[in-house]
């Protein structure tokens, strides 16, 4: 037993270290974001400090990773994250992203038949993007009730009440980009000049 746990913490400095570099963030920058000085910062990655819950709580909020990501070291002793899909009433959630702040990616998939026939919208901060890859999505946003299909999409502020759900008897498949703090994500795309 004390030998798996020696195993796990040990693994947590690469790790550490591994995020850190993913992310492009320097020592300072984290230091900054998570109240811990630098040179302990770099002995835990070194592995010369041995890391306490106290230490992996804020590094785990500032990589966005959860503490089990953090402690939890794949068999193989390779250091990158390994994004878990989440499941809850009937609808799977794989985050495609994995950094904090910014614009994240999502993909979902809504069981057919499996959340409520009567929508309860929800809003909160943000801006939400959606792209439709399978099935028919049903989307209650305000007073509006859309279907989308495979090939369409959606952009909305998410503090109008919104909902969604299976629109047909097979599940539906889509990706989802969300801001929290109401970012928007377009694609400006320019028609080439015209050849003379």
């Amino acid at each position: 037993m004390d030998d798996d746990l020696d195993q796990a913490l040990g693994a947590v400095g690469p790790r550490l270290r591994a995020l850190r570099q993913q992310r492009e963030t320097t020592l300072a920058d984290l230091s900054t974001a998570t109240g811990i000085s630098v040179s302990t910062l770099s002995r835990l990655e070194s592995g010369s400090r041995k890391p306490t819950l106290e230490l992996l709580l804020p590094l785990a909020r500032a990589h966005g990773v959860t503490l089990d990501e953090l402690v939890d070291a794949p068999p193989t002793g390779d250091p990158r994250i390994h994004l878990r899909p989440v499941t809850r009433h009937g609808m799977t959630m794989l985050p495609l992203t994995r950094r904090a702040g910014g614009i994240q990616a999502y993909k979902l998939i809504i069981a057919a038949d499996s959340r409520r026939k009567v929508p309860e919208p929800k809003t909160h901060e943000g801006y939400e993007w959606l792209y439709v890859l399978n099935g028919r999505l049903r989307v209650v946003l305000g007073d509006q009730d859309l279907v989308l299909v495979p090939g369409e999409a959606a952009e909305f502020d998410t503090r109008v009440p919104h909902w969604f759900g299976a629109a047909g008897p097979e599940p539906v498949e889509f990706l989802s980009l969300f801001g929290t703090q109401g970012e928007r994500a377009h694609l400006r795309a320019r028609p080439k000049p015209k050849e003379s």
